[in-house]
C-alpha cells in the first residue's frame, strides 16, 4: 500500500473552518466529493454512523476516521490538518488537529486494513506529525506525507 494510491494531492487541505467534530466530518465529506466524486451526503451519514460505533480519534491530536462505501471501488484517503484543535473525545482526551480520513469498498478486506495500518504508522511517528502541523500548504502536507512512507520504507 502506498500513499500515491491511497490519497490524490487534491484530497489534501487546511481547515479553517471546523469547529466540532461534526461539522470536521462534514468538511471532509465535501472534500471526498470534490475530489473523488463520492455522494458528500453518503460519506457523511456513514462516517457519522461509524463515529456513533466509537470515537475515531486515535490519540495525540490525531483521529483516523473512516468508512465502507457502496460505489468505492478501492481504498481512497482524505488528510486535513485543522487550524484549530477540536474535540473528538478522542482516547487521550486531548483536542485533534490532523485527521486522515478512510473510504473502502462495502467489501474491501485485507486492504482496508493495510491502509488503516500504513496511516496509523505514519501518524505515529512524532517528528512527521510536527512537520505537518508546522505547513499549511497542502501541496506541501502531500509531500510530507509521501515522503514519511519513503523514509519509513528505508
Amino acid at each position: 500500500m502506498e500513499f500515491a494510491k491511497l490519497l490524490k494531492p487534491e484530497a489534501v487541505r487546511v481547515l479553517t473552518s471546523a469547529s466540532s467534530k461534526k461539522r470536521l466530518l462534514h468538511e471532509i465529506a465535501d472534500l471526498a466529493h470534490s475530489a473523488y466524486g463520492l455522494d458528500a451526503g453518503q460519506v457523511n451519514e456513514a462516517l457519522m454512523a461509524r463515529e456513533a460505533l466509537g470515537p475515531t480519534g486515535v490519540g495525540r491530536g490525531v483521529a483516523l476516521p473512516h468508512a465502507r462505501l457502496d460505489g468505492v471501488e478501492k481504498v481512497i484517503g482524505v488528510f486535513v490538518v485543522l487550524d484549530k484543535p477540536i474535540d473528538f473525545s478522542a482516547v487521550d482526551r486531548l483536542p485533534v488537529d490532523i485527521a486522515f480520513a478512510l473510504f473502502a469498498p462495502e467489501d474491501a478486506g485485507v486492504e482496508h486494513l493495510k491502509a488503516l495500518a500504513l496511516v496509523s504508522r505514519t501518524l505515529r511517528d512524532t517528528s512527521i506529525c510536527t512537520k505537518l502541523r508546522a505547513n499549511h500548504d497542502a501541496s506541501t502536507l502531500y509531500t510530507i506525507l509521501s515522503e514519511a512512507q519513503s523514509a519509513q520504507a528505508a
